[in-house]
């Protein structure tokens, strides 16, 4: 018979844990209830998950403990409690006693050691014991009957799993933390002693004692430490060990009995208060069995209940389910049959790489509705494998249904399968929906992963792929799936993606503007960024390997400078020993520090140290160059495709909340530019002979729709006589006339142009230009004097989005702002940064894409060879033959300009060389 289950949970770590894994989501009132709703949820999940008759969780009680009496410093450099977590603290003691969890709160007595305490009793009285916690503390109280679990990584911790974790077993769990120390705690330990050597030597010595014994013979600078700690460690030791005995009589009725530690009935009707008046619809409504309320339709520019859980439509998880395995050309037929006849088809495809390029199909998925899909499997392998019908031949039946455009398909994500498909010579037509778009345009700021929508949209939860096929080193290949869970997933895939177009698409088609973004900008740029990928860039790989080399002298060379500054040499990649140098060696002004108190040196403080002192310039000088190095001149001919000689990036459409594509595989968007080193990467971005590089970008394009959508007339005048703008913001801002204004004039005019777009306010104008906060602040002022419909557009756009929650491109793309509401001081204000810049980002990011889709039109009518390369910000980078140059130097510009009717004109320009870099 197995032992009855008490499950003990550490409150205090549970709420941090939630609060920093949550949003700063916010209920009716304005109040934080991020960690209330994360806590709810692992508390819920874990009861269910264990099945525990008897549980407490354990809360810090306030004030001071033991542990103070005996070492004034302990826990002294933790930061305060944030005051959004401080609110939330008695909220969660409430819903937590509701919900019919046992709580414990001891005073003078730390949350770990009545753990410690409840599993030693607990173990007595014949219970197996489950601690959750995410405290690697606790690890020294596993035992035969004593289990830790973390409920954030799915980890649980047997006293074989504690060895393996930590090089050590529990009982000396007590000796690794006292040589290690803890930064949290304030704990000192043996300086630079971490994991691996506490772990070895406790190995090598038996234990603390062991280690202490041998002190005098441990060399090195190692050595030379633990025996300055040796007075020390006595009380570390002491510090770090759990209590097993604490006091709780008072605290737990019939002590030591724990019949009042047993789980009880939810307050049902408290509890549903709670739910209301925290905004908890989703539980509120299972709480009570009730169906979900239709919710009122918004009036125009409103959006009730914007951050709110989305409600799946009644019964949408209740769909009966039939995946059939296909291997029969009989059955192939039959399901041709189908999906010739049905209206919109979904599909999907399970391949042997993530590579779009290199992917093979392994089998393949359709759905014709809702609940019904079939799953081809074409190369499984294995003893199980059954017999498979040939890939080429199911390949060559189903090529006319796969492109015939009038046979109209969905997918999640289809621009990878339209690679895969190609990859077996076939071009994928048809295509009409993507699910994985239809959750861009619709919800931008949220995940959009088939799980992640199935079970948002559907309350639908499907087989993940490390169900599979597992995860890290263990993983195996698709191929080797057993072909039923395969058919179960592959299928999955398809029909909850027909599924899912049910319930997106008629929102979609409720508004005009999204329906627009999704239709005529989204859905056709997938399919041009297909055939971008496919083009790939030549790459001039032995120019970078040149590169390559002369940065590597260059950073050798940086490296001894390094030296000679600071007088001896140091580890350039270790923060620590940068800070020793810095901090204790030089004595520079210490600007910063890192949560666990020592002196930072990111780039942030090295830019400003930089400024007065010689060796933070070079560190980060050096850094740069070992950065461009690593990441494009080492890699990019790595990256090479051995079939195209090209490099292929994939350019994701689902990740920008403000329509921007993110380049990545190689990564050709973050190339540095304001470097010589980095302006030299893009020589290598090269024409095929007979052809040249041509650049076509947008000028100033993101203060052109600032012109547009404030209206303010100075800004309109500027770019309408086709003045220099920011010439021309000089004169007003300075009260000058156009033809004195100096360059030094235009520079900082320049900056604050630029600056205001993104929200910049006096102190990042002052750092930005060099000056006192004061004179910035003059400058913003008089700027919004001579411009102040730009002032007027970013007072309107900051309510506006308060209101809405979100804010709109021209085109009426959506880009949602979760913090403006209710996020604490900082979060709200980078909100309301953003607010003012987002709009003009986010159409910028509309008009290159309309630009891309116009400009490749024109190429296909007139049957021109020029080739979209690459697109990279606001630019489009072509490969053109000679002989079209001419074409493309008057034609793009015109149709780049010709996209949209702003109420300033379009301007864009064309640059030609025989690389990248010199088309700028």
């Amino acid at each position: 018979m197995s032992k009855p289950i008490l499950l003990l949970v550490d409150g205090s770590s549970y709420l941090y844990r939630a609060f920093h894994a949550m949003p700063d989501l916010r209920g009716p009132e304005g109040q934080p209830t991020g960690a209330v709703r994360g806590m709810v949820a692992m508390l819920k999940k874990l009861q269910a998950d264990i099945g525990a008759e008897h549980a407490v969780c354990v809360f810090d009680a306030p004030g001071k403990t033991f542990r103070d009496d005996w070492y004034p410093e302990y826990k002294a450099q933790r930061a305060p409690m944030p005051p959004e977590l401080r609110a939330q603290i008695e909220p969660i003691h409430e819903v937590v006693k509701l919900l019919g969890w046992p709580v414990l709160m001891v005073p003078g007595v730390e949350a770990d050691d009545v753990i410690g305490t409840l599993c030693c009793v607990g173990a007595s009285a014949g219970h197996k014991v489950i601690v959750s916690t995410g405290d690697k503390d606790l690890s020294q109280l596993v035992n035969a009957d004593v289990e830790l679990i973390n409920t954030m990584s799915n980890e649980r911790l047997d006293e074989a799993g504690v060895l393996a974790k930590f090089g050590v077993p529990p009982d000396r769990i007590i000796d690794y933390l006292t040589l290690m120390g803890d930064t949290v705690d304030n704990v000192p330990g043996v300086v630079g002693v971490g994991p691996k050597t506490a772990a070895k030597w406790i190995a090598e010595y038996g234990s603390l004692d062991g280690v202490i014994a041998a002190a005098d013979g441990i060399k090195g600078k190692a050595g030379e430490n633990l025996r300055a700690a040796l007075d020390w460690l006595p009380m570390g030791r002491k510090l770090v060990t759990v209590k097993l005995d604490c006091e709780l009589a008072a605290h737990v009725p019939g002590w030591p009995a724990l019949e009042d530690l047993a789980f009880r009935q939810p307050d049902k009707a408290a509890l549903g208060e709670f739910y209301a008046r925290n905004g908890f619809k989703a539980w509120l409504q299972e709480l009570t069995g009730e169906a979900p309320a239709p919710k009122p339709k918004a009036a125009p520019g409103a959006s009730p209940g914007l951050f709110d859980e989305p409600e799946p439509p009644a019964g949408a998880a209740d769909v009966a389910r039939q995946y059939v395995t296909v291997l029969s050309f009989e059955q192939l037929d039959a399901w041709l049959a189908r999906l010739r006849a049905a209206p919109l088809c979904a599909l999907d495809t399970e391949t042997d790489s993530l590579d779009p390029m290199a992917a093979r199909i392994v089998g393949i998925s359709f759905a014709d509705k809702p609940g019904e899909a079939a799953y081809i499997p074409l190369q499984h392998s294995g003893p199980d494998a059954p017999a498979q019908l040939p890939l080429d031949e199911v390949l060559a039946r189903l090529k006319p249904w796969l492109e015939d455009a009038s046979a109209l398909k969905i997918g999640q994500n289809l621009k990878y399968d339209r690679h895969v498909f190609a990859n077996h010579g076939i071009a994928l037509a048809g295509v009409a929906h993507d699910t994985l778009l239809q959750s861009y345009v619709l919800e931008a700021h949220k995940t959009h992963n088939l799980e992640a929508l199935a079970e948002r949209h559907l309350g639908r939860k499907g087989l993940s792929y490390e169900d599979l096929c597992g995860k890290g080193a263990h993983q195996i290949p698709f191929a080797q799936v057993d072909v039923a869970k395969a058919t179960t997933y592959s299928g999955e895939d398809s029909e909850m993606c027909l599924h899912l177009h049910e319930v997106l698409w008629p929102q979609l088609q409720a508004d005009d503007g999204l329906l627009r973004i999704y239709r005529d900008i989204e859905m056709p740029t997938a399919e041009l960024l297909a055939r971008i990928e496919r083009t790939g860039v030549l790459i001039d790989a032995g120019r970078l390997q040149q590169q390559s080399h002369e940065i590597g002298q260059r950073l050798v060379q940086l490296e001894q400078q390094c030296y000679d500054i600071a007088g001896q040499p140091f580890n350039i990649g270790s923060p620590k020993q940068i800070g020793d140098i810095l901090f204790s060696k030089l004595g520079l002004p210490v600007i910063k520090k890192t949560a666990t108190g020592a002196p930072s040196t990111d780039e942030e403080v090295l830019t400003e140290l930089a400024a007065d002192f010689p060796l933070p310039a070079k560190i980060l000088e050096y850094r740069g160059l070992a950065k461009l190095k690593s990441t494009y001149t080492d890699k990019l001919p790595q990256q090479i495709n051995a079939t195209t000689g090209r490099v292929h990036t994939n350019y994701a459409q689902a990740v920008a909340v403000t329509g921007r594509l993110s380049s990545n595989e190689p990564n050709l968007q973050n190339i540095p530019i304001r470097t010589a080193e980095g302006r030299r990467v893009r020589e290598a971005f090269v024409a095929p002979p007979g052809c040249r590089i041509v650049s076509a970008d947008y000028s100033q394009i993101e203060l052109r729709i600032m012109a547009h959508i404030s209206e303010d007339p100075g800004l309109l005048k500027a770019f309408q006589e086709g003045q220099d703008v920011h010439r021309a913001t000089a004169s007003e801002v300075f009260g000058i006339p156009l033809a004195e204004v100096s360059s030094e004039q235009r520079r900082y005019a320049k900056t604050i142009n630029f600056g205001l777009i993104y929200g910049m306010g006096a102190f990042g104008l002052a750092s930005a230009l060099g000056i006192e906060q004061k004179a910035a602040k003059d400058y913003i002022e008089r700027y919004f004097t001579r411009f102040a419909g730009v002032k007027r557009y970013m007072d309107e756009t900051k309510a506006g989005a308060a209101e809405r929650g979100y804010v709109s491109t021209l085109f009426g793309r959506r880009i949602y702002l979760p913090e403006i509401r209710g996020g604490n001081g900082p979060r709200r204000a980078g909100a309301e940064r953003q607010a003012i810049n987002a709009p003009m980002q986010g159409t910028a990011a509309d008009l290159i894409k309309l630009a891309m889709l116009a400009v490749q039109a024109e190429l296909d009518r007139t049957g021109k060879q020029s080739r979209i390369v690459m697109q990279v910000h606001d630019e489009l980078v072509f490969e053109v033959p000679e002989a079209e140059l001419d074409w493309m130097r008057t034609e793009v510009p015109r149709l780049m300009a010709g996209v949209a009717e702003l109420k300033v004109p379009l301007l864009a320009e064309v640059g030609v060389g025989g690389n990248w870099e010199e088309a700028h």
